[in-house]
C-alpha cells in the first residue's frame, strides 16, 4: 500500500440531492483515495476543516460504469466513497460559504 499522506485522501465532496439533504443531519459524502482506510480519511477531515470531530466513516468501493463506443465495450475507473457522521457539538463544514 502507498504512502498516503491526509491531504491525498479527500479528492472531492460529492454534490447530489442526496447528499446536500444529509447535510442537515451532520452527514457529508466525499470521493477519497482507493486506498484510503476509514482511519486515514477521519485524521484527514478533523486535520483538513478546523474544528470538526468525526463520529463514525463508512466507505464503499464503486465499480466503474460500463461505458461503448461502437463496437468496443470498456470501463470508467473504479473510485471509492467515504460517508462521514460528524458529532453533534462538531463545526459544520462549508463547501459553499453563505449557502
Amino acid at each position: 500500500m502507498a504512502d498516503i499522506k491526509y491531504y491525498d485522501v479527500i479528492l472531492k465532496p460529492v454534490i447530489t440531492e442526496k447528499s446536500m439533504a444529509g447535510m442537515s443531519e451532520k452527514k457529508y459524502t466525499f470521493l477519497v483515495h482507493p486506498e484510503a482506510n476509514k482511519t486515514q480519511v477521519k485524521e484527514a477531515i478533523e486535520k483538513m476543516f478546523d474544528g470538526t470531530k468525526v463520529k463514525k466513516v463508512n466507505t464503499m468501493n464503486m465499480d466503474g460504469k460500463k461505458k461503448r463506443r461502437g463496437m468496443t465495450v470498456g470501463r470508467t475507473a473504479k473510485t471509492k466513497k467515504a460517508i462521514v457522521w460528524l458529532t453533534e457539538d462538531s463545526k459544520d463544514i462549508e463547501f459553499y460559504p453563505g449557502l
